[in-house]
């Protein structure tokens, strides 16, 4: 995290997440693998599937998502601006 604003990363994940609220938190994980390009390395998929659970801790701890009450994550209105979203 880099005190507050956002990685490209972070932003790639918020971008999905708007694109498809409210998105299960294991549909973030599939979405950030399915957006890169195949790996041989066996630890790939696992690694990738990681990422998107810190992703999203740092994007809910920065406000601009939200966790739904079924176990998903929504775009807040500062995450919306931050991406240029439609809301």
């Amino acid at each position: 995290m880099s005190d507050g604003y956002p990685t490209a990363a972070q932003k790639e994940a918020l971008r999905l997440i708007c694109d498809h609220e409210p998105m299960p938190a294991h549909w973030l994980a599939e979405a950030l693998v399915a957006a890169r390009r195949p790996s041989t390395n066996p630890g790939y998929t696992r690694a990738i599937a990681q990422m998107a659970g810190t992703l999203a801790w740092r994007l809910q701890a920065q406000g601009f998502i939200v966790e739904t009450l079924r176990g998903g994550w929504a775009t807040t209105a500062e995450g919306r601006a931050l991406i240029a979203c439609p809301a």
